[in-house]
């Protein structure tokens, strides 16, 4: 799979998952993806979340380790 490939389907995974960020004033932003990493910037309320961490890591990275193949680990670029 190519890199061009591998943000397509990340991007398709944040796209499900963006609706239930909006819900709570939040959003995120595809960065890059680099050797299976996925950098993200968490927007609006997200942003500034007490809980954000664990949106980052139980829920968006969760989604991503299942359902893109390669992806290892989802890391919050500020």
């Amino acid at each position: 799979m190519t890199d061009l490939e591998q943000k397509e389907q990340v991007q398709e995974v944040l796209d499900k998952l963006r609706p239930f960020l909006l819900r709570d004033g939040g959003d995120c932003e595809l960065v890059d993806v680099e050797e299976g990493i996925v950098r993200l910037r968490l927007l609006g309320a997200c942003g500034s979340c007490p809980s954000s961490t664990i949106t980052l890591k139980a829920g968006i990275e969760r989604a991503l380790l299942e359902e893109v193949p390669g992806i290892v680990e989802v890391e919050q670029v500020f």
